[in-house]
């Protein structure tokens, strides 16, 4: 071959490095590379093909997904956190009328008696937090999370409180937390949803779907549900007599037509259509491998409680490392019941509905949970929530065994993982345990969200939707960022 003729190949690449194409070319062809391999993120607010494409928070984050563990009924701060030594000296006495004078209460009136508790508390850790009885696996792991013990929120019903807690709003059809965290920041992982939902216990909290609902976002980033035994989901198999390469080729016909129909109306909404089938037919495939808990050694499943095949929080919490890994970004497990007005649903016995039976369901896994995050190298990029939509009050009900009321004014929660300060206990209650004794920590539910955010690497202020005319957010017109609640090295964003 003579040296001024070309071989094709040699002719192709000088073209295209002639003509500046072939940078070009070569800078598409790594995009949709790295796109593939969700090594590239595109700032909220950028239009994608795929709405959960994963985005670039406003500022560097500390944590990249949640599990949320909902106590769904009010945890009694009282039997398991929250110490008083005061109440025990007053138990059956009325209440000082100072704590009480123009309080209302869901069942009981003013004049109800001081209840003090039957569980024995210890000191745990090298922070020192006071845990009871009730939980000593919880206790064991005191030293990786922090305590907040002055929570308040502002309705003291199950189905308006949880919509707070959820939504930041007693109204319903506005955007769960975890909508709003796949809205702003999309999803590591292409085959399953950004937001999943797992249930145990012996009902489903009060306020249903609307708990992790999309509102009015997408309704690609809404919360989807899945079981921890047989189908994951309902109907995502396919009927009797359709392969999957038939339903493929259905699929995309479908998608075609939907693509045409976008670009004529510049439907949102059809766009989460196209993702949503996309999803599920993938998921056909990943759904079954990943609630699959027998690939988990015998050791994981020993120290997590689980079985395969139970429908359970001890494999829900197990099946959340395993939604993590994968790449989701929200996942909450709900557990019920946590309702202990007294009665079979009392704070004391042993029944199925008892308080000691809801602390054995979740006492083992919840602390499963943090040490295996730790052990996997996750702990320090997810944050684990754990907490109900309110407390219990400081009264008891007049019931056999004895129970509390609904308490709203302070109650316990905790949290830990990516940017929480470790073996941190937060505020101080009064000596009966009805209010902050310092009500510049205490922290409002729209505080916490704003912090969850802040944690992700999102402003709570900017991560808005405009609907109807005004621009919305989770924490509404309130929230502010819990910097106490930073470890040393989260910045203030």
């Amino acid at each position: 071959m003579s040296p001024d003729v070309h071989s094709p190949v040699t002719a192709r690449r000088e073209f295209l490095g002639q003509t500046g194409l072939g940078l070009g070319l070569g800078r598409v062809a790594l995009g949709w590379l790295l796109q593939q391999d969700r090594l590239l993120a595109s700032p909220v607010g950028d239009a994608s093909p795929n709405p959960l494409a994963p985005r670039s928070p406003m500022f560097p984050a500390r944590a990249n997904a949640i599990i949320q563990l909902f106590m769904a009924g009010g945890p009694s701060q009282l039997e398991l956190f929250d110490y008083k030594p005061k109440l025990q000296q007053l138990n059956g006495q009325t209440v000082p009328p100072s704590f009480v004078e123009g309080k209302r209460f869901a069942f009981i009136s003013n004049d109800a008696k001081c209840l003090g508790t039957t569980r024995a508390f210890k000191q745990y850790g090298e922070c020192g937090a006071e845990v009871s009885e009730l939980l000593p696996r919880t206790a064991e792991i005191v030293d990786n999370i922090s305590f907040v013990r002055t929570m308040h929120t502002d309705n003291f019903n199950h189905g308006p409180a949880k919509l707070i807690t959820q939504t930041g709003t007693t109204l319903f059809g506005r955007p769960s937390l975890g909508a709003w965290t796949v809205y702003g920041l999309g999803c590591e992982s292409r085959d399953l949803p950004g937001y999943v939902v797992l249930h145990s216990g012996p009902r489903g909290p009060r306020g249903g779907s609307y708990l992790y609902s999309s509102g009015f976002l997408s309704s690609v980033y809404q919360g989807v549900p899945l079981r921890s035994q047989g189908d994951p989901i309902l109907n995502l198999n396919n009927p009797a007599g359709v392969s999957r390469d038939r339903q493929g080729r259905v699929l995309r016909t479908i998608n075609r037509l939907n693509k045409r129909r976008h670009e004529v109306t510049g439907d949102a909404e059809i766009e989460a259509r196209i993702a949503n089938y996309e999803m599920a037919y993938r998921m056909q495939a990943s759904a079954p491998e990943l609630i699959d808990l027998t690939q988990e050694t015998a050791d994981t499943l020993a120290m997590y409680g689980a079985t395969p095949g139970e429908a359970s929080f001890a494999n829900n919490c197990l099946l959340a490392r395993r939604l993590v890994e994968r790449g989701v970004r929200f996942v909450t497990l709900f557990h019920t019941n946590w309702d202990h007005h007294g009665g079979p649903e009392g704070l004391e016995g042993h029944g199925p509905q008892s308080l000691e039976a809801a602390c054995s369901a979740v006492d083992r896994p919840t602390a499963a949970l943090v040490k295996d995050l730790k052990q996997r190298g996750m702990w320090d990029e997810t944050l684990v929530l754990w907490g109900g939509e309110f407390g219990r009050t400081p009264m008891g009900e007049q019931r056999k065994p004895p129970g509390r009321d609904h308490h709203i004014d302070a109650y316990t929660v905790w949290l830990g993982g990516g940017g929480v300060r470790p073996g941190h206990s937060m505020g101080t209650t009064d000596e009966l345990g009805f209010y902050p004794t310092d009500p510049d920590r205490a922290v409002h539910v729209h505080d916490l969200q704003a912090t969850l955010l802040h944690l992700l690497g999102m402003d709570h202020l900017k991560l808005t939707y405009r609907f109807q005319g005004r621009d919305f957010r989770i924490t509404d017109v309130g929230g502010k960022v819990v910097h106490e609640l930073l470890s040393d090295s989260s910045g203030s964003g």
